[in-house]
């Protein structure tokens, strides 16, 4: 007696044919070259519209998880017309292959239809997540990509939102908030310093200010040091090293100009061989001077 079920390899060859893969192909090239076009646009107009940046970005992954549903919807219901045996063959298949290997990319694609669906964090955002930090450009199923500070692009598996916490420094907003911090010695005026930082960063064209991001300045004192913490947003994420170096820049520039020092425990020895290199100098200025007389 034979058996009437068939084998999930004679479901396979049934199925497939030259037409019938011919038709899928063509279905995959022309989803992926619809999403790289309404991607390229997406960015396109996030740029232009700067105000709305992170928005608009925002709304390619929602677009490419839909084309992606409505592809293997298109596959499975009216290219390979799939029957409920069908089914169930296929499922045995695709249980077979995860477990033959390809287990870690299954990971990834449910990870990338969780963060898709539950927004952990946005393309646009400044995240850290892992030993990964950098600004989302993309998140697609298997992957996110990062642009990390040094201008990498770095794919982090999607798989990690399951193991590692997420960190989103803005989370869909163009500003975020930058942590700025300024190290002096003890017996620097503490009061001129915290003046002189929160007019730094008031001043600096990258600051983001109204009634619900306003600039905090803390004061923290260690045995060795003074520790003056700025807390700034910035107006936009992609500015967020160049808005700390300037607040950092031209507060060291005043530091200097009213005798605020660097901690000494951080340089040990630089300013006592500075004061003798200034007073050798004094020295040989002096020398000069008689001998012109």
């Amino acid at each position: 007696m034979s058996d009437s079920n068939p084998s999930p390899a004679e479901v396979l060859l049934s199925i497939l044919s030259v037409e019938v893969v011919l038709q899928v192909v063509l279905l995959i090239i022309s989803s992926y070259l619809f999403i790289r076009v309404i991607v390229f646009i997406l960015l396109r107009l996030s740029e232009r519209f700067e105000q709305h940046r992170v928005r608009i970005r925002m709304i390619a992954p929602i677009i490419k998880i839909s084309v992606y549903f409505v592809v293997l919807y298109l596959i499975a219901s009216y290219v390979l017309a799939l029957s409920s045996s069908q089914v169930v063959a296929f499922s045995a298949v695709t249980g077979a292959i995860l477990g033959f290997g390809l287990k870690d990319l299954f990971s990834d694609l449910v990870g990338g239809i969780v963060v898709i669906l539950e927004n952990p964090y946005h393309v646009g955002d400044q995240i850290k997540m892992g030993d990964y930090y950098g600004e989302v450009v993309d998140i697609g199923l298997r992957a996110t990509k990062l642009k990390t500070p040094d201008d990498n692009t770095v794919s982090a598996p999607n798989s990690l939102i399951f193991t590692e916490s997420v960190a989103s420094g803005n989370y869909g907003s163009s500003e975020m908030m930058i942590v700025t911090d300024m190290f002096m010695d003890p017996k620097s005026d503490a009061y001129l310093a915290m003046r002189i930082t929160e007019e730094a960063a008031f001043t600096s064209k990258y600051i983001y200010l109204d009634e619900d991001h306003q600039i905090t300045i803390l004061l923290n004192e260690f045995p060795s040091h003074l520790r003056v913490r700025v807390k700034a947003y910035v107006n936009d994420l992609r500015y967020e090293f160049k808005f700390r170096s300037d607040i950092t820049r031209r507060s060291w520039k005043a530091f200097s100009k009213y005798g605020i020092k660097a901690p000494e425990a951080f340089f040990p020895g630089y300013y006592q061989k500075r004061d003798d290199s200034d007073r050798r100098s004094s020295d040989r200025s002096d020398r000069n001077d008689f001998t012109n007389i």
